[in-house]
C-alpha cells in the first residue's frame, strides 16, 4: 500500500470536513440534487468520450495509485546479476525455473529458455511494454478528463440552482434550497477534481514512468545476458538506470 496516496487523499478530505464541522452543522454541506449534478453527470459525460471497457478500465488502474511501487531498480539489478551469472555457468537453460519478483522479467527469462532469437525477444517485450504503458496513458487521461468535467458540471449546478432561485424569489422558502444546489455543486466539483481525481491522475502517470523504465532495464538486461555478457558488465549497463547518487552509493558499498 503506498501511504502516500492514502494519507493525501484521506488528509485533503479529513481537513475539509473538519473546517466544516467547526463551523456549525456538516449536514448543511449534503445536498442530493448537487451530489446527481456533478457525480452523476461527470462519470456519465466523461463516459460518454470512451468505451464502457475504457471506462471500467480506468477504474482498475486506479489501484496502481494506491499500490505501493514496483521490485526496486535495485533488486531488478542483483536478481539479473545472479541470473547472468548462473546462465554464464549453465546455459540459459538453467534459468529454466527460476523464480524472480518481476512478471515481466520471468515472461523475458521464458522466451531466453525457449531459445528465441534476440530480435524476437526484444520484439515481444517492446511490444508488451508500449500496450501497457498505453493502457496507462489511458487511464491517467481518464481521470484528468474527471478533473476537467467534474468543475464544470459544478458550473451548470451553480446555473441550475440560480436560475431555479430566479425563478422563485416571490417564495422566500425556495430561495434557500435552491442557493445551496447552487453553491454546493461548485463546491463538490472542486473537490472531485482537486482532491481525487488529478491526483489519482498524477500518481497513476508516475507509477507508469517507474514500470516503463524498469521494463526498458530488464529488456536491455535480458539481451545482454543472452548475449553471454559478463555479469558485472551487466550490472553497470543496468546500473546507468540509476539516480547518480545511488550508483555512488553501490560503489562505496562495494
Amino acid at each position: 500500500m503506498d501511504l502516500a496516496t492514502l494519507i493525501g487523499l484521506v488528509g485533503a478530505l479529513v481537513i475539509v470536513v473538519m473546517a466544516m464541522v467547526t463551523g456549525g452543522d456538516v449536514m448543511v454541506f449534503v445536498n442530493l440534487p448537487s451530489i446527481l449534478i456533478v457525480v452523476g453527470g461527470t462519470f456519465f459525460a466523461v463516459m460518454a468520450k470512451y468505451s464502457l471497457g475504457q471506462f471500467l478500465g480506468a477504474i482498475k488502474i486506479m489501484n496502481k495509485s494506491f499500490k505501493t511501487k514496483i521490485a526496486s531498480p535495485e533488486e531488478i539489478i542483483l536478481e539479473v546479476v545472479e541470473l547472468a551469472d548462473a546462465a554464464r555457468k549453465g546455459g540459459l537453460l538453467a534459468l529454466e525455473g527460476k523464480e524472480v519478483s518481476n512478471e515481466f522479467l520471468q515472461k523475458g527469462i521464458q522466451l531466453l529458455v525457449d531459445g528465441h532469437d534476440p530480435e524476437v525477444v526484444k520484439s515481444i517485450l517492446s511490444k508488451d511494454r508500449q500496450e501497457t504503458a498505453s493502457r496507462h496513458t489511458l487511464g491517467k487521461t481518464i481521470f484528468v478528463n474527471i478533473g476537467d468535467t467534474a468543475p464544470a458540471m459544478g458550473m451548470i449546478g451553480t446555473l441550475v440552482g440560480l436560475v431555479q432561485m430566479l425563478s422563485a424569489m416571490d417564495d422566500p422558502k425556495a430561495i434557500g434550497p435552491s442557493m445551496a444546489v447552487a453553491l454546493l455543486t461548485t463546491l463538490y466539483g472542486a473537490m472531485i477534481a482537486n482532491m481525487w481525481a488529478l491526483p489519482v491522475a498524477d500518481k497513476v502517470g508516475l507509477r507508469a514512468e517507474e514500470e516503463g523504465r524498469v521494463s526498458a532495464m530488464i529488456i536491455d538486461a535480458l539481451l545482454a545476458i543472452q548475449a553471454g555478457q559478463n555479469p558485472r558488465v551487466i550490472q553497470e549497463l543496468l546500473k546507468t538506470y540509476l539516480p547518480a547518487y545511488k550508483r555512488v552509493g553501490e560503489a562505496e558499498e562495494q
